[in-house]
């Protein structure tokens, strides 16, 4: 069972991990087109945002405090939405040994993220 604190912490990963813009994009980008400049093409492509970068930051040392063994789980559960028997098939483990080894992900992220 995920306690609140895990939870959270879990929120908040996904939330860092959704704001940088770190998954594939499965949509059409409606973006507006660049405007032409001569005839040599667009612009340079624009800068990703400040708050995609902190975010993007944010996820990195999040999933640095988890740490090799753990930040696997924490990504293909909490990140990619993959169930834990997907999981657990992709990463080799034994049956139900993701949903120890995700509790034990969750609380080192609470930790990292100073969750009471």
């Amino acid at each position: 069972m995920v306690t609140p604190r895990q939870f959270e912490a879990g929120e908040r990963l996904r939330g860092d991990y959704e704001t940088a813009a770190l998954g594939a994009r499965v949509t059409m980008a409606w973006d507006a087109a660049p405007a032409r400049r001569g005839h040599r093409g667009p612009d340079a492509p624009l800068d990703p945002t400040l708050a995609q970068i902190a975010a993007k930051r944010r996820f990195d040392a999040a999933i640095a405090a988890a740490g090799p063994g753990l930040s696997d789980i924490l990504w293909r559960v909490i990140c990619a939405c993959e169930g834990l028997a997907t999981a657990e098939k992709a990463l080799g483990w034994p049956v139900r040994a993701g949903k120890l080894v995700l509790g034990m992900a969750l609380d080192r992220l609470a930790d990292h993220y100073g969750l009471d």
